[in-house]
């Protein structure tokens, strides 16, 4: 056996291992109430977390994004975004519980929101809908509060490197997400697809986009995804973006924006840089009012 094959057959076995690890680890969470494995998983987050590479990343981000905040200030807000992380992985086996919501009892569980009149509007106006979220709190819950109040929907979202971790994740989102739609070259097409099928989409828009377009995030330039923007040119349709906060006793707010106006151009169709740089704008400042929710350990500029 060559070189090559080898490494190959090894990196296999070692999908193989970390998948069977993934799904040990996901039945064992499985058996705690949601609460419990958010403790559990956040707390350990916080511990470890500092000791991993990515640390330097986020800390690097912080001290960029921040010039003025001390070092102190700089590590406990990087324990909290490892602690807020460690708690999505631990919430995430318990999707099919978390949402709550009930729109009788507003406010009675463990979903909080003020902003019901807009998702109101949105689920009856006949009208598809461009949603985008970032990195905060936990990001799954806004795709499962669409599905789960009937608003015909699609999310686009990554496959993991490793088939057996994708396989699993596959397995919790499916039933609670509506339609998922994987990011790759065809992608585009199946996005205009939902929107013309008068689907809410929903997208994830902070992480970096290296065929992206320029824009300026915490002060510096960095490459963003215009997809949303591009889909907003060509589609008229509502632009909202939604947002969930992290409350300290296990509950969340959901909050929403928008409809947002977008700039356009001298031909009055949307501009594309212009708009993905006012959606990020949005998103830096939900981030600025919770920084130790977001995902800093992220390379956001390179």
């Amino acid at each position: 056996m060559g070189n090559s094959a080898m490494r190959r057959q090894l990196a296999l076995y070692g999908d193989r291992i970390v998948g069977r690890l993934i799904r040990a680890l996901i039945a064992l969470l499985r058996r705690a109430d949601p609460d419990r494995a958010s403790d559990f998983c956040g707390a350990m987050a916080r511990r470890v977390g500092p000791f991993l590479p990515a640390h330097r990343v986020g800390r690097a981000n912080l001290r960029a994004a921040y010039p003025d905040k001390d070092t102190a200030w700089i590590e406990a807000t990087l324990r909290g975004a490892w602690e807020n992380l460690g708690r999505v992985a631990g919430e995430y086996v318990h999707l099919d519980r978390l949402w709550d919501f009930d729109a009788e009892h507003p406010n009675a569980g463990r979903i909080l929101t003020d902003d019901m009149p807009l998702f109101v509007e949105l689920q009856h106006d006949g009208k598809p809908a461009l949603c985008f979220a970032a990195h905060l709190g936990n990001w799954e819950l806004p795709a499962l509060a669409a599905h789960a109040h009937g608003l015909p929907s699609a999310v686009i979202y990554r496959m993991p490197n490793n088939k057996a971790v994708a396989k699993q994740i596959a397995a919790i989102r499916g039933p609670l997400m509506g339609r998922l739609i994987r990011s790759r070259a065809e992608a585009a097409l199946e996005m205009a697809a939902a929107l013309g099928r008068g689907e809410h989409l929903g997208m994830l828009v902070d992480q970096r986009w290296s065929r992206g377009v320029d824009i300026t995030f915490f002060g510096r330039r960095c490459k963003a995804n215009p997809t949303l923007a591009r889909l907003a040119r060509q589609i008229d349709c509502p632009v909202v973006g939604v947002r969930v906060i992290r409350l300290p006793d296990r509950r969340f707010r959901i909050e929403a924006t928008g409809p947002i106006t977008l700039p356009r151009d001298e031909r009055g169709v949307i501009d594309v840089p212009a708009a993905t740089q006012m959606i990020n704008s949005i998103v830096e400042g939900w981030i600025r009012e919770h920084p130790e929710q977001w995902l800093w350990f992220h390379r956001r500029w390179r």
